[in-house]
């Protein structure tokens, strides 16, 4: 079977390196892909917003199975452009994919079936939030409706920094057409984690928990980024929280989905927050988590074209998931400036010898091929990803792994998976 994957970052990498291990794959396809998927893919240089070439491209090629990475794509439609052209594809359609595109109906989804999230209201007019925010109790969280690249969320702790959120998302726009209306909702404590499954619409099969690091700077501090790293299993979902979020939020989600006329069938992500034993929603989103996606796929074992089929054809009830019982970090390496301007074209170097580091992959994300040289192309550059007998020895690995590659000007977290450590 051929198989095409949609889009060019470490997630999509990581996806590569996966199917490419599958003995019913015969090849893999990536567009537009990245320097470092042509390790295990071949790169298809297309328009990703154009569906109607990716549709001819498959049909040409003999896809057997489209994949989609990024978010953008499944909100404009192009599960439903595929499967209007009789072409097998992973993901929830247009309509089911509101869930993430739109943070608006995503509450009120969850308000009108009970599903436990934070308390908010919705805005669409700047001086009616501007009143809004008069009485609150802060810190409050301020986002943009839209899609915004995971930068869309905003913690103000006090009216002033409030105020400048509402004018940075609808009056400057920031995130463009994303921020025509926005979510002012309740400050929840707590920690975060990430729950991430697959779901056919009936059956929802759970990956490992997992946990992001959100914000830029160590100590989970300054703006949010796509994600800075990543650690797989989470402590802070416990077997007993597990249960409780598989009940009260995914199966319900998934049913109430199919309440509203919108069947979901891909990767479902409850983003989390965990507080005294019980469990809120953040977010969702409907594709797999970045950098997420990089540790939970190094430690499954099961055939992921296997799984994806089975979702596809509603039959997920007949798959079990194979874990590698062992933890796996993601430290990301970005360029230096990076969630705001960032400078692109710098030589990388050091790969050679990083992967020389036992239980170590490097998955590319922001790279690109210029003269002969592997050069820095985006914000977020590499996700170094290790897999150890235990959760500090996978640290130990991806530093040791990280301090052996170099570009001017390059920046990491030098905490991930910190937090685990401390709440053993």
């Amino acid at each position: 079977m051929k198989i095409l994957i949609i889009g060019s970052g470490g997630r999509e990498h990581a996806l590569a390196w996966s199917f490419a291990r599958s003995p019913r794959v015969s090849a893999v396809y990536c567009a537009p892909g990245n320097a470092g998927i042509e390790a295990v893919a071949t790169s298809i240089d297309l328009d990703t917003t154009d569906h109607a070439a990716l549709v001819d491209f498959a049909r040409q090629e003999g896809i057997g199975l489209t994949v989609v990475g990024p978010e953008a794509h499944l909100s404009r439609g192009i599960v439903d452009d595929f499967r209007a052209a009789g072409l097998r594809i992973f993901g929830p359609s247009r309509q089911a994919a509101a869930l993430e595109g739109s943070k608006v109906f995503m509450k009120e989804l969850l308000a009108k079936y009970r599903i436990p999230s934070a308390s908010y209201a919705v805005f669409r007019q700047r001086d009616q939030a501007l009143a809004h925010l008069d009485d609150r109790r802060y810190p409050v969280v301020i986002k943009a409706d839209g899609l915004a690249a995971g930068k869309g969320v905003i913690i103000a702790a006090d009216h002033t920094e409030a105020v400048a959120a509402l004018d940075l998302i609808m009056s400057r726009k920031a995130f463009g057409e994303a921020g025509s209306q926005v979510v002012i909702e309740e400050f929840l404590t707590g920690e975060e984690a990430s729950f991430i499954a697959f779901t056919d619409g009936k059956t929802v099969l759970p990956l490992p928990s997992s946990q992001d690091h959100k914000a830029i700077h160590d100590g989970d501090r300054g703006p949010n980024t796509g994600g800075m790293g990543a650690y797989s299993p989470a402590p802070v979902l416990t077997p007993e929280l597990e249960n409780q979020v598989m009940d009260k939020i995914m199966y319900p989600t998934v049913a109430a989905m199919a309440a509203e006329g919108r069947p979901y069938q891909g990767m479902l992500y409850a983003g989390l927050m965990i507080d005294q034993g019980e469990a809120r929603v953040l977010e969702f989103n409907c594709r797999f988590g970045d950098p997420e996606a990089q540790p939970l796929l190094m430690r499954l074992r099961s055939d992921l074209s296997e799984i994806v089929e089975a979702v596809i054809d509603q039959r997920l009830d007949e798959i079990t998931l194979d874990i590698d019982p062992r933890p796996a970090v993601c430290v990301v390496m970005a360029a230096g400036g990076y969630p705001d301007s960032y400078a692109s074209g710098h030589e990388i170097k050091g790969l050679d010898e990083a992967a020389e580091v036992a239980g170590v992959e490097v998955f590319h994300a922001g790279t690109r091929r210029e003269d002969g040289r592997l050069v820095t192309a985006g914000g977020r550059v590499l996700g170094v990803t290790a897999l150890a007998d235990d959760l500090a020895a996978a640290i130990d690995r991806a530093y040791r792994a990280v301090g052996r590659i170099s570009w001017p000007d390059c920046y990491y977290r030098r905490d991930i998976g910190q937090k685990a450590l401390r709440s053993r």
